[in-house]
């Protein structure tokens, strides 16, 4: 056996060992109570934040997780006007099968509760059994290894191995929770850019065509009007040039390749799509790209927007 590949394996091995020997991830979320919630149970208060039944589950079984003045209590307890509520959520487990390696990271926000990464394509966001230590949960195993923090993966707004952009990973469970809501009650707005072939025409408009699973794959999607999901994309036409066109598109929905499908649906396939068009004249890859990203902070309310650039590559075939 090659001594390099040895020397990785055994590297990698001692890493990933230390990983799951890490201490705790703590977060200590503070609240004042005003006279709209005074009288309410602390379970009724923190459900009308966001908490999940499960989060509170998870968090009764934590030592001392529920401070009210700084005084212990109990979830049935009742809260009045002023108190100071803590919530300390202390998670000591790490996401299994998930080995650290040291993959760079563009990091546009970090905070307590969320971190926003600049997603480059080729990279998967879980591993695979063919990619099994290049994901991003692969680099972030890595990146909160390094500050000796545990880490339980939660990314809440996936994105395919080949599509660039910005996408929110939760670092504790109950910014998980609400961030996967948010998901669910499409409050996570995503804007996304492509180049299409062709002069996109008409130069904006909205594609209403349900999605379904394409007969004889388990991976390729297509339109279908008899069983598909409702799935509807805002499109329009940024700029043209090269016989390409810059597209861009916001999802009122979010179904698996919607943005591929329905752009070649509408006649104007995305360059480089080896599923749906594989024209790699251009670009290797699909020329998809989420741009924008724009949500509500799951713990302060504060109004979240990032932006990420157009990649090199999409760039290039512009120029």
């Amino acid at each position: 056996m090659d001594y390099d590949m040895i020397d990785i394996y055994n590297h990698m091995y001692y890493h990933y060992t230390l990983y799951h020997r890490r201490i705790a991830m703590n977060r200590t979320i503070q609240y004042t109570i005003t006279e709209k919630d005074s009288g309410l149970r602390i379970e009724q208060f923190l459900r009308r934040r966001g908490y999940s039944g499960q989060n509170l589950a998870e968090i009764k079984r934590m030592p001392k997780s529920i401070l009210v003045n700084g005084v212990h209590y109990y979830m049935r307890q009742i809260l009045t006007a002023g108190d100071i509520l803590q919530v300390i959520i202390c998670e000591t487990k790490n996401s299994e099968k998930i080995p650290p390696v040291e993959i760079p990271l563009d990091i546009i926000y970090e905070d307590e509760d969320i971190i926003v990464i600049n997603k480059p394509a080729g990279m998967p966001i879980h591993p695979s059994m063919n990619n099994y230590y290049n994901s991003l949960a692969n680099a972030l195993a890595w990146y909160y290894q390094e500050q000796g923090k545990p880490f339980i993966f939660r990314c809440c707004n996936r994105l395919d191995r080949d599509t660039s952009g910005l996408t929110v990973v939760a670092k504790h469970l109950v910014s998980g929770s609400i961030l996967s809501t948010m998901v669910k009650e499409r409050r996570i707005h995503r804007e996304y850019l492509a180049i299409c072939k062709g002069s996109v025409t008409p130069s904006e408009g909205t594609i209403n065509a349900p999605l379904g699973r394409k007969p004889g794959t388990i991976i390729e999607r297509t339109v279908d009007f008899e069983n598909g999901e409702k799935a509807i994309t805002h499109y329009h036409v940024m700029d043209e040039k090269n016989g390409h066109s810059l597209v861009s598109l916001r999802l009122e929905t979010g179904r698996t390749h919607q943005i591929r499908i329905h752009m070649r649906y509408l006649g104007f396939p995305l360059i480089g799509d080896y599923l749906y068009n594989p024209d790699m004249e251009h670009i290797t890859r699909q020329a998809l790209h989420s741009h924008k990203l724009s949500f509500t902070h799951p713990i302060t309310g504060e109004t979240m927007e990032f932006t990420a650039p157009l990649p090199d590559d999409m760039a290039q075939v512009l120029q």
